[in-house]
């Protein structure tokens, strides 16, 4: 009898856990506690462990949140898309309450965790949850202009760090910000090219011009570059004690220079394989990148 019930529970542990995973979205938050990380290494004099470890579950407690209330929010809409209709929520494996009951829990246990780091933290947590689920959940069925909005939330987490590190918003914050910014717009539409029939189905308007058209990847080939400017910059010495050697400079360029070859491809293929490439170099030039920032610290 016992040897049953156990056997009976396990199954269903692991079912809950599975969906805990995927309602929170634990590869997404786990990439942005990632770039959290990274921005505390870059701001902090002295590495504390105990810093690290709230910054971490603080992180992945709000990113976790933003997810359930977007899939609490969209519930209808994922039902619609193959690759959202097994969710748990559409599914039916979890009810909207209970999904809620994680959310709320979530984003309490963040904002106390990044609180007892500084209070400048737990705002800029609370602001990403909001921006995210307030604005840009709502506006992706509206208008190709929530990639913008979700571009705001989206860049916090690498500034996060530093504000984490230092209690303080500057220059130095400011550039990381703007890094992660403008690498969003290449990543999501190369995304949502991917996804476009999908996205079309459950109405969301993704690509800025509506259409995997010349227009939609001549802006992916501006923001990349842009991206580019803004993640060397620090190598000229006027983004404060944010630094950069000319050696890491140079590898941070090549790297972005991958990641334009694929947007330029792009416009000139238009095709989703294309597409895929570069989304893969984009989350490869993102994580790269920090790396080499904060070896490029410590060497």
């Amino acid at each position: 009898m016992k040897t049953a019930v156990n056997t009976a529970t396990t199954p269903n542990l692991a079912l809950a856990i599975a969906d805990f995973k995927e309602i929170t979205k634990a590869k997404l938050a786990v990439s942005v506690v990632f770039s959290s990380i990274a921005g505390y290494l870059l701001g902090a004099t002295t590495i504390e462990t105990t810093s690290l470890l709230l910054l971490a579950f603080g992180g992945y407690c709000m990113v976790g949140a933003s997810n359930a209330y977007n899939q609490i929010i969209e519930k209808d809409l994922d039902g619609l898309m193959k690759r959202t209709k097994n969710r748990p929520i559409p599914s039916g494996r979890m009810s909207v309450n209970r999904a809620l009951v994680i959310a709320v829990s979530l984003t309490v246990m963040g904002v106390i965790a990044l609180y007892i780091l500084n209070p400048k933290t737990a705002m800029f947590g609370a602001i990403s949850i909001f921006l995210y689920t307030s604005v840009y959940t709502p506006l992706k069925t509206k208008t190709p202009l929530a990639v913008f909005v979700g571009a705001f939330p989206g860049a916090i987490p690498f500034m996060l760090g530093w504000v984490a590190a230092t209690n303080d918003f500057g220059i130095e914050p400011g550039t990381l910000f703007m890094i992660q910014f403008f690498w969003q717009f290449p990543h999501f539409w190369a995304l949502g090219w991917m996804l476009d029939e999908d996205y079309k189905r459950g109405g969301f308007k993704m690509l800025p011009t509506g259409r995997k058209d010349a227009g939609t990847a001549l802006q992916i080939i501006m923001y990349t570059i842009w991206m580019l400017v803004i993640s060397v910059i620090p190598v000229f010495g006027i983004t404060g004690s944010l630094k950069l050697s000319v050696p890491a400079a140079i590898i941070v360029f090549v790297m972005g220079m991958v990641m334009l070859f694929f947007a330029f491809r792009l416009y000139e293929k238009r095709d989703n394989v294309t597409a895929r490439k570069l989304m893969l170099a984009s989350v490869s030039y993102i994580t790269l990148m920090q790396i080499v920032y904060v070896i490029d610290k410590f060497i």
